[in-house]
């Protein structure tokens, strides 16, 4: 199995998001992205380092509320 983005929830601006995503192994994680509208290039991980993993998408979406300021918005 693939990893596999199960929703991608942007910020009001639309030049942020977060992903949620089923990993491979059934675990879950979330990433957040950003978009400049100038370069052309598309959505790009603000981090290059590895996610966090949880055991349930509830939890991957929780955690991304209670980290990422933008969301708790």
């Amino acid at each position: 199995m693939k990893p596999l983005v199960l929703a991608s929830i942007e910020d009001a601006s639309g030049d942020r998001c977060v992903d949620i995503i089923r990993l491979s192994d059934g675990q879950f994680a979330y990433r957040e992205c950003r978009r400049d509208p100038e370069d052309g290039h598309g959505w790009r991980y603000l981090s290059a380092a590895p996610p966090a993993i949880f055991d349930s998408e509830d939890a991957a979406r929780k955690a991304a509320m209670r980290d990422i300021g933008w969301m708790m918005e």
